[in-house]
């Protein structure tokens, strides 16, 4: 994958606009929560003559076979048959016995491509509070994954071709967020994108940190995070060869890292800060990519959109739009091409 393909903001994939080459080995993606439109965008996804990679749906047979009456839509040929949801069970509806399923989806797929049996792990939309209310009290995939592989220090990137983010935290509180800022979680974030960066075939990636305050702190008047923590942090990284710069002004930073003119990256210290710019510049694009796991994991940048789920169309071929979910696992497989995890 030459390096400069990943600076060309026209390319058509996001984040690392590589093309993947064919392996034996499937990409699994999860069904995700059967309530909603986690199935359709799946098979919706599968049915895509564009995707030239092998691919492995994780989930219930019998309901996507549903669906894909439903829809007018082929059945996937390789289908991992790994759980079995109630007839009773209601689309657009948080419901418990479908959190259970996505969450064992989730598990049987993880367990699997650590075993080194998958390319690549794509997940669909699931809801966290049906998995709550299932008993599995996760944040989200990227927590759960990260236990499932032992307790890997993992980071959340949100890309599009426009941008790349990564975040210091995740699901937390704002307030929390900011009480466990530390300069050390913050040169490990900067390692961790670095290093991705470069087992994805960029050479030399430029980094850029945001600050944490209204204009990066102007100099200790705004606040001295960015002096006693944000930048420590970076000089640290600056001594280890790592093109990292900042901090930045947040409400600056994001426009120029848009289209990698200055910056191949953005650090923000905190989860709204890095993907409202990101979600701004279109979801249907976008892909989640988990970094640090011993497997590459992406997904769709959307939720389960209840409100789609079941609902014919204009066309009777469903409300729901599967190119979030194309580009995470286009994604997944420029990824993947080494077998590196990322």
């Amino acid at each position: 994958m030459p390096s400069s393909s990943l600076r060309d903001s026209t390319a058509p994939a996001p984040a690392f606009d590589a093309i993947a080459a064919s392996t034996s080995r499937p990409i699994a993606i999860t069904m995700g929560d059967a309530c909603g439109i986690g199935p359709e965008i799946v098979l919706k996804a599968c049915a895509d003559r564009s995707l030239d990679v092998p691919l492995r749906v994780v989930g219930d047979a019998r309901w996507l076979a549903r669906e894909a009456s439903r829809l007018s839509l082929p059945l996937p040929a390789d289908i991992d048959d790994v759980v079995r949801l109630p007839d009773d069970l209601s689309v657009g509806r948080v419901d418990a016995r479908a959190g259970d399923a996505a969450y064992r989806c989730i598990v049987h797929a993880a367990e699997q491509a650590m075993r080194r049996e998958l390319r690549a792990v794509v997940t669909a939309p699931i809801a966290k509070e049906a998995m709550h209310a299932a008993g599995h009290r996760f944040p989200g995939h990227t927590e759960l994954l990260a236990e499932l592989a032992g307790g890997a220090e993992v980071r959340m990137m949100l890309a599009n071709p426009e941008l790349r983010v990564v975040l210091v935290s995740i699901h937390v509180a704002l307030r929390e967020a900011i009480e466990a800022l530390d300069t050390d979680g913050i040169l490990r974030t900067i390692r961790i994108a670095d290093a991705s960066l470069r087992r994805a075939g960029l050479e030399g990636p430029r980094i850029a940190v945001a600050g944490l305050n209204p204009h990066a702190g102007e100099g200790g008047l705004f606040g001295r995070e960015e002096i006693e923590i944000i930048a420590p942090a970076i000089a640290a990284a600056r001594a280890e060869h790592i093109e990292v710069s900042g901090p930045f002004a947040p409400d600056t930073v994001f426009m120029r890292a848009r289209g990698l003119r200055e910056f191949d990256l953005a650090i923000a210290m905190y989860h709204d800060q890095g993907l409202i710019p990101v979600k701004y510049l279109g979801i249907d694009d976008g892909v989640n990519v988990t970094l640090g796991l011993p497997f590459v994991r992406t997904s769709p940048d959307h939720g389960t959109a209840f409100d789609k789920a079941g609902r014919p169309g204009p066309d009777g071929r469903g409300l729901a739009d599967p190119r979030s979910l194309l580009a995470a696992v286009r994604q997944a497989a420029a990824l993947s091409v080494t077998g590196e995890p990322q």
